[in-house]
């Protein structure tokens, strides 16, 4: 069972403020983990946040533009159609999981969700696959609505056109419905920050929170001794890979010498010239100090350092 909210002339920072209200479809795979572009930190951070900003990018606004157009595509292929629903879903037993969908389909029990992609991205979709955050996307509109298949369709830019259809699976919709009530009930209601999981977007998101340390503050380290050496451990396995690595591409220098390009069966190396120019800050600031003032940019930023006592 669902609730559902008409969207019709609820204007685009009310529909921000409407998706802090609960996990949506975008959400899920990051807090399963699989979302390689997000994390359960800054799906928290999104969630507890009074500020209702709206990601903007230009893979966002191809993807928006190009919703349409993936939908007809799919009618195209599959002769199914397909209409919008204009409605914001809500879990009636569930009540923290939302859902807007992109498209509902009709004389059958199913909804469509429409992607676009980079070529770059095209082997993601090879051999039948689908990208493991958006399939987590797909069952948790089905938790949600109740429908008991989802399609998905996606045009890879300059590429191809290609759909998939995911069948209602009980045991992935249970383990799901159970990960997003955890997290919501054990993170977002009770506002305790999730434990981090190593991705940019759980430093950027920590960046946020923690951009300014107190001067001459300190606090004492407690349970890290052991992690902290396996820190050392690891940078020190970095290191050696690294220099390894330096000493392959060394050596393929000095095979190519002054030759711009080096190919094998498997291997297309280029060593090209490469031109730049920069402003000498440093003579800059001596010479013209005036202009240098004028311009200078001061950014802050916490540099994050690790020695034996």
């Amino acid at each position: 069972m669902f609730e559902k909210k008409s969207l019709a002339g609820v204007d685009n920072m009310e529909w921000l403020r409407l998706r802090k209200s609960g996990i949506g479809g975008s959400d899920a795979g990051a807090i399963c983990g699989v979302n390689p572009y997000s994390s359960a930190m800054k799906v928290f951070e999104d969630k507890t946040s009074e500020a209702a900003e709206e990601q903007d990018s230009e893979a966002i606004r191809i993807g928006h533009d190009l919703e349409d157009y993936v939908a007809q595509r799919f009618t195209e292929a599959t002769g199914l159609k397909v209409r919008k629903s204009n409605f914001m879903y809500r879990s009636v037993e569930h009540p923290f999981m939302i859902a807007d969908v992109d498209r509902l389909v009709v004389g059958e029990d199913a909804g469509l969700e429409c992607k676009t992609a980079s070529a770059y991205n095209a082997d993601k979709w090879a051999d039948g696959d689908i990208p493991l955050h958006y399939v987590m996307q797909c069952y948790h509109y089905m938790a949600v609505t109740g429908k008991r298949a989802w399609y998905i369709a996606a045009v890879i830019l300059g590429r191809e056109f290609t759909y998939r259809r995911l069948e209602w699976d009980d045991g992935l919709v249970s383990r799901l419905i159970e990960i997003e009530g955890d997290f919501w009930n054990r993170y977002v209601v009770p506002g305790i920050i999730p434990p981090p999981d190593g991705s940019r977007a759980c430093d950027e998101v920590i960046g946020r929170y923690f951009h300014t340390a107190r001067k001459e503050s300190a606090v004492k380290l407690v349970g890290f001794d052991e992690k902290l050496k396996r820190r050392e451990e690891i940078l020190g396995t970095i290191s050696e890979l690294q220099e390894e690595q330096k000493q392959i591409e060394q050596e393929v220098k000095l095979f190519m010498q002054d030759n711009e390009y080096a190919s094998s069966e498997s291997f297309r190396v280029s060593w090209k010239n490469i031109d730049s120019t920069k402003l000498d800050a440093k003579r800059i600031k001596v010479e013209r100090p005036e202009l240098y003032a004028d311009y200078k940019k001061v950014s802050h930023t916490r540099r994050f350092e690790v020695k034996a006592a």
